[in-house]
């Protein structure tokens, strides 16, 4: 009356459903949720472990900018200084020849 291939299907269609409801009954069971809960404390330690990690570079992170930035408006300065020594050298040289001419 079944052929062998409908009796396959039904019987892996009774086994999935065998399988679906011992599954939830073993997710649902207290030893899981114990072990859920473990899990997300877990996850919730490791989250906040990074996040300390994350703020402890950005910190770092920050402070080597602020030095980055003083050390470059530092080394402007010293140049500037140092241009304005080429001009007023230039310029007393300009002047000191005119004069003797």
């Amino acid at each position: 009356m079944f052929s062998i291939s409908t009796m396959k299907k039904i019987g892996l269609f009774a086994g999935g459903v065998l399988f679906g409801t011992a599954g939830v009954k073993v997710l649902s069971s207290k030893d899981a949720k114990k072990v859920y809960t473990n899990c997300t404390a877990a996850a919730l330690r490791a989250k906040d472990c990074v996040m300390k990690t994350a703020t402890t570079v950005q910190e770092n992170a920050e402070d080597i900018l602020a030095e980055a930035q003083q050390i470059n408006e530092k080394r402007a300065a010293e140049e500037a200084a140092q241009v304005q020594e080429d001009t007023a050298g230039e310029t007393g040289a300009q002047n000191s020849g005119s004069e003797t001419v």
